[in-house]
């Protein structure tokens, strides 16, 4: 048995008493004779139970009692007292004693209300321990099932990135073979009537209002045609020639063009390239077109100023492009339908523009993404591979 008992008695007959009945039952015990030098022992040896009297002078034992149970938690303490009212009872063990004995004392009494304060110790402690274990272990299950609940809710939105990003294919193939059969079908009728407007135009005189007419409607025509281009270039890849490029150069060469437009807008520049990714095999005309669109939508929405931002940067399978703005961002309703081939919000707009990049990513295994949050600007997140 290795119980650590201290006590604290001014009388120096009961000290030697408790010590040769406690050590006789194998008990380390260790005395003092007032309530300071009790308090500066306990704290040294950290003792199961405290053996204090009632009555002392300087620091009375209730006093005592109250500081140790506050200090010292895992100690318990039982008391002497030489006055047996209950109304002393009751005020010791509300302040925290675990038990009382009258002096003057039966010696086995004494060793039998010990043994039981300490069996009481043992089962509340182990209770306390049994507690903070469950506690432990709801704050564990509570965190796991944060943790899921925020896997589940990464997960669905790949999901419904995924979705979204099949739809999209699922749009662009069946507008491929749709557009395909209407440029044909529609600019056999629209050269016809390109080749009679030329015929009348040439046969009106060129101060008559009948000629310009023709010249109004053979633009019309050269409109609708642009149109069949665009439509065909958001599904269906052209003529296209594949060399080693670099992202780093193609950008560069993307923000010369406009550079004049970006000093008159009042817009600054914040261009970081973290890394300088290898060259990728691709079509450079292509990858300019990606760049010249979003740099163009961007701008578009900074007619009055703000910041244009590019970072570019690669890992071992990927090169990262962000392309931001500070406009007034994207509506969260039509987020999901800026990719799609005739939707637009600008005043002279054909929607083709996000098409055509998304095209053209996709062709090359890429992937794109958007961010805006209301108010705060727009980013598009372009990853390609660099096999």
């Amino acid at each position: 048995m290795d119980r650590r008992i201290v006590v604290v008695d001014d009388e120096r007959i009961i000290l030697e008493l408790t010590s040769m009945i406690l050590r006789s039952k194998g008990y380390q015990v260790f005395t003092a004779e007032n309530g300071e030098e009790g308090m500066a022992l306990i704290e040294k040896e950290r003792p199961d139970v405290v053996l204090l009297d009632y009555m002392m002078p300087d620091m009375d034992g209730l006093t005592a009692l109250k500081k140790i149970r506050n200090a010292y938690p895992d100690t318990y303490v039982m008391m002497f007292t030489g006055k047996g009212s209950e109304e002393i009872a009751v005020e010791l063990m509300k302040a925290g004693a675990s038990d009382y004995i009258l002096k003057p004392f039966n010696n086995q009494d004494l060793v039998d209300r010990l043994e039981n304060v300490l069996r009481i110790r043992t089962i509340e402690l182990h209770n306390r321990e049994l507690r903070q274990e469950r506690e432990r272990l709801l704050h564990e299950i509570e965190q796991w099932n944060l943790e899921l609940e925020r896997r589940v809710e990464e997960k669905t939105r790949d999901l419904e990135k995924a979705h979204a990003e099949i739809l999209q294919g699922e749009k662009l193939a069946a507008l491929g073979h749709l557009s395909a059969g209407m440029a044909h079908e529609i600019r056999n009728p629209l050269n016809t009537i390109s080749l009679f407007m030329q015929l009348l135009k040439n046969g009106i005189d060129t101060d008559s209002e009948l000629f310009t007419y023709a010249d109004k409607a053979l633009n019309e025509v050269g409109r609708i045609d642009d149109l069949l281009v665009n439509l065909l270039a958001a599904s269906k890849r052209p003529q296209y020639e594949l060399h080693m490029v670099s992202i780093a150069a193609i950008i560069d060469r993307t923000l010369d063009t406009f550079a004049a437009q970006i000093k008159a807008s009042g817009v600054a520049l914040h261009k970081e390239f973290v890394t300088e990714p290898p060259p990728i095999l691709a079509d450079v005309t292509e990858l300019e077109q990606v760049f010249n669109n979003l740099i163009a939508n961007a701008l578009y929405e900074m007619q009055q100023g703000g910041g244009l931002g590019l970072r570019l940067s690669h890992d071992a399978q990927s090169i990262h492009v962000d392309i931001s703005d500070t406009g007034k961002g994207i509506a969260s309703e039509n987020l999901s339908q800026i990719f799609d081939p005739f939707y637009t919000t600008k005043a002279k707009g054909t929607g083709f523009g996000l098409s055509v990049v998304l095209r053209i990513i996709k062709t090359y295994g890429g992937r794109i993404s958007v961010d805006s949050p209301s108010g705060q600007g727009t980013v598009f997140h372009i990853q390609l591979p660099l096999e």
